[in-house]
């Protein structure tokens, strides 16, 4: 972490805050449960059986969830389903950015093979340990997961063929310390292949400022235009936003935990605002030569 950083509270509490809820998540798929995207709390815990959060359901298909073991779909806590539409190839190493109880990295280590390599990344001990345990009832030789932040890969430089990520990008508060790592450790030609939450326009402060629902994948989401000049920024190009799923704040009541800046925006901001929270697919590339 560099001293910048270290010298930030914001950023401190809300990693703090994702590491708590994170962790929480991987105990609750140990029990058999899952969780919402927010991660359980006050307001919010485990999934039951006769419901669905809006955001992290029907993501896998049922011949994925198969070949899965049980925890690591339970503590998936993602919006999307970026090993399925990022092209994977045979003998790719890909990685994946904050890669919870490893259901990405799993799927991505089967669809590049014995020749290929998986990686995921995450800062949260349990949920660490549950990817380990999963690795191992998948039989997964291909596989390594580390610990650490997305803002500090702890990779070689131009060591991976494509990154991806599933609704984790949004909850760092250094995002373009996140991108200019992706495009270090990506190889000339890399891919950029992840699921986000995006935002199309402006979103109230107050459920910007809202922690809880910082964690619940709605404020820290960038908008759309932002994101796309920050991966320029970055170096990156040919970047795109594809849609995956629109949310309308009925949906999100029960899915964002600290709900009061929610319950307090009005019936005419609902309206205006319903359907510009997406899940989105953003692809990018890493020119194939770069400028010294």
């Amino acid at each position: 972490m560099s001293s910048q950083e270290s010298a930030d509270p914001g950023s401190e509490n809300i990693r703090a805050i994702v590491k708590q809820k994170y962790g929480d998540a991987a105990r609750i798929a140990l029990r058999g449960k899952g969780a919402s995207c927010c991660g359980p709390g006050s307001s919010c815990g485990p999934i039951e059986n006769s419901k669905k959060d809006v955001i992290t359901s029907d993501l896998y298909s049922d011949a994925e969830a198969a070949v899965l073991p049980e925890t690591a779909v339970l503590a998936s806590l993602g919006c999307g389903n970026p090993t399925a539409l990022a092209e994977l190839k045979p003998g790719e190493v890909v990685l994946d950015l904050g890669s919870g109880g490893g259901i990405d990295v799993l799927l991505s280590a089967r669809r590049v093979g014995p020749t290929g390599f998986a990686y995921g990344l995450d800062m949260t001990d349990d949920m660490l340990a549950l990817a380990e345990r999963n690795r191992r009832e998948a039989g997964a030789e291909n596989v390594k997961f580390l610990k650490g932040h997305i803002e500090e890969i702890p990779l070689p430089d131009h060591s991976v063929d494509v990154i991806v990520s599933n609704c984790v990008i949004n909850l760092s508060s250094d995002k373009d310390r996140v991108l200019s790592e992706a495009f270090r450790v990506l190889k000339p030609g890399g891919r950029f292949a992840v699921s986000d939450v995006v935002i199309e326009g402006e979103m109230p402060a107050a459920l910007r400022k809202d922690m809880e629902a910082y964690v619940g994948c709605v404020a820290g989401a960038l908008e759309s235009k932002d994101y796309l000049a920050k991966l320029a920024r970055a170096g990156f190009v040919n970047a795109s936003i594809e849609p995956t799923r629109r949310y309308r704040f009925d949906d999100l009541d029960a899915t964002t935990c600290g709900a009061e800046a929610v319950a307090a925006l009005s019936a005419e901001e609902r309206e205006r605002l319903d359907g510009r929270i997406l899940s989105g697919f953003i692809r990018a590339t890493k020119p194939a030569q770069t400028q010294v």
